[in-house]
């Protein structure tokens, strides 16, 4: 079984993604507010550098989605590492009913100063136009869902449900503009790659699924390791024989063929299934030491 990570640049730009990224520039004049989603286990890896280039100094709000599947002390640390470089950053479970209202009170402060802004001027209050961005899989339109007071947007956890523009009522005196999840052209740190890939940002077949069921284990193995061996029966990742892990964990979890031999393709797919079914939750792969 062959356990090297693949070195090169990831190359993922859909064609919508290029259309939608200019289609934003054209509208960023008329937008008042931006809500930035990222996903809180990989609070670095799952932000887009690009954003900052087409917001500017649009006001905006990170949101962190997915916090009941997070590693919150870790998180809590990127959450200050973004607010300390001025930020305004909010933790929210978008399954939790009322936890979104911490975005909305967020909001109200941001709209209350543009709408003084207005009045200063002698105008009326503005309809809020507000942009939705963020990558793919961190929860867009269930957030937009939730801001609505009612289904609006298609909901999956599938990369590439959103494919246009469009602009959606709220239950606010705001119109949220949904955007498809946008990646940046080339992902050219390793790790970057696999966090969006474990985390299902990415389509499985950029990346080898063997190569990322690994790296799950790894990850689990240098920050959570008690939860490596209660889901898996491992106490350690063998870097040098990797079929030995595979053959405990496939033990254990029935992926046999015949003759009693582990079938390796069960073990990866069971193992990144487990991430997609969020069985595996209280994780953040990304540390604030390691990718300032």
């Amino acid at each position: 079984m062959d356990n090297r990570q693949n070195q090169a640049n990831i190359n993922w730009y859909p064609g919508h993604m290029n259309k939608t990224k200019r289609e934003l520039m054209e509208v960023l004049p008329i937008i008042d507010l931006v809500y930035e989603l990222v996903d809180s286990r990989i609070p670095f890896s799952s932000r887009n550098s690009d954003f900052d280039n087409i917001i500017k100094n649009k006001p905006r709000i990170i949101v962190m989605t997915k916090k009941d599947l997070c590693d919150i002390a870790v998180t809590e640390k990127w959450i200050k590492y973004y607010e300390e470089r001025g930020a305004k950053v909010v933790l929210v479970n978008l399954k939790d009913g009322n936890d979104y209202k911490k975005v909305i009170k967020i909001s109200e402060d941001i709209i209350a100063t543009i709408n003084e802004r207005q009045r200063a001027k002698g105008l009326k209050e503005k309809e809020i136009k507000a942009l939705v961005l963020g990558i793919p899989n961190v929860g867009k339109s269930t957030f937009i869902n939730k801001m609505a007071g009612k289904k609006v947007a298609n909901v999956g956890n599938m990369p590439g449900i959103t494919k246009n523009l469009s602009w959606l009522k709220t239950n606010m005196n705001m119109l949220l503009l949904d955007t498809p999840g946008l990646l940046w052209p080339k992902i050219s740190k390793q790790k970057v790659a696999f966090n969006l890939a474990c985390m299902s940002a990415i389509k499985m077949e950029i990346l080898p699924i063997d190569e990322v069921a690994i790296y799950i284990l790894k990850m689990l193995e240098k920050y959570y390791p008690a939860l490596l061996n209660k889901r898996y029966g491992v106490s350690v990742v063998n870097d040098d024989d990797i079929a030995e892990t595979y053959d405990i964990i496939g033990k254990k979890i029935g992926a046999l063929i015949s003759g009693g031999e582990v079938d390796y393709d069960r073990v990866s797919n069971y193992i990144l299934n487990d991430m997609r079914s969020e069985k595996i939750c209280g994780i953040t792969f990304d540390r604030v030491d390691e990718d300032d």
